[in-house]
């Protein structure tokens, strides 16, 4: 006897019996990927890295697909052999002026300091996690959060959210020099895409603001590096319509819905 599984692929009841499902519990399937971002396992592309190496399981089966849909009342899913508990959090955005010397992850099996360290314990056990990355020596705007769809929203490439930053370089670019970096300039992983470059003086020490719409590791370094300049100091100041403003380093604020819908309705700025 055969039954169609609530992925559409026939199974032998024998083997793996056919679920009840949401017409008679009422409950609406969902994405794994969904269920596990919500869940507080990371971002969606970390979630999506984990599903395709195989570390996560729904009923003792390798998890095939992160579109895969699951009953969360209905299913067991697993991550590294591990139960994974879904229950909907509550949507959280905090935005953090991050220090020196933190490293911006999770977690650090050295046992350097993150960036949820320095966060009241109220704020711990909520799935908050950094929306893409400040390397350990870049201070600014660092956003936590907790919400999947909009981590992709501000990190995937296609939406072109603008990030500015101010630099501190020893000496003066050329007008050559600055509009190498405004057209691209090509790095070992690919061509940078085109940035804005504007020589500053209101924010001692940094000497020049650069505004990026990619998000590459150590990129903003790396350009200068390239025309031959040492960034000494380098903190991110904006992202999309959200600024640092005046919030002291190594402090937080939640943001308001407002202030989210704001970023996420900004395009290359």
């Amino acid at each position: 006897m055969l039954c169609v599984n609530p992925i559409g692929r026939r199974a032998d009841i024998n083997v793996r019996p056919c679920r009840v499902h949401a017409t008679i519990t009422g409950v609406e399937p969902i994405p794994l990927l969904r269920y596990l971002v919500e869940a507080g396992l990371g971002a969606r592309r970390q979630v999506v890295g984990a599903i395709k190496v195989g570390r996560v399981a729904v009923n003792g089966r390798q998890a095939e697909s992160y579109t895969m849909p699951v009953y969360p009342q209905a299913d067991k899913i697993t991550f590294d052999g591990k139960p994974v508990s879904f229950h909907a959090r509550a949507k959280i955005v905090i935005m953090l002026n991050k220090p020196l010397n933190l490293l911006t992850t999770t977690s650090d099996d050295r046992g350097r300091r993150t960036v949820l360290d320095i966060l009241p314990d109220e704020y711990r056990g909520l799935g908050l996690y950094p929306v893409g990355r400040l390397d350990h020596d870049t201070t600014g705007l660092l956003l936590l959060t907790n919400d999947g769809n909009l981590t992709y929203r501000l990190t995937h490439p296609r939406f072109e959210l603008g990030k500015e930053y101010l630099v501190h370089i020893d000496g003066t670019l050329t007008q050559q020099e600055r509009e190498l970096l405004e057209k691209g300039v090509p790095l070992d992983d690919g061509m940078t895409a085109p940035a804005k470059v504007k020589e500053i003086g209101y924010d001692p020490p940094y000497n020049y603001s650069v505004t990026i719409h990619e998000g590459r590791n150590r990129q903003v370094r790396r350009m200068f590096a390239h025309i031959g300049y040492t960034v000494t100091a380098l903190k991110r100041v904006r992202m999309g319509n959200l600024r640092l403003g005046d919030l002291v380093e190594g402090k937080f604020k939640k943001l308001s819905a407002q202030e989210i819908a704001s970023t996420l309705r900004q395009h290359r700025q």
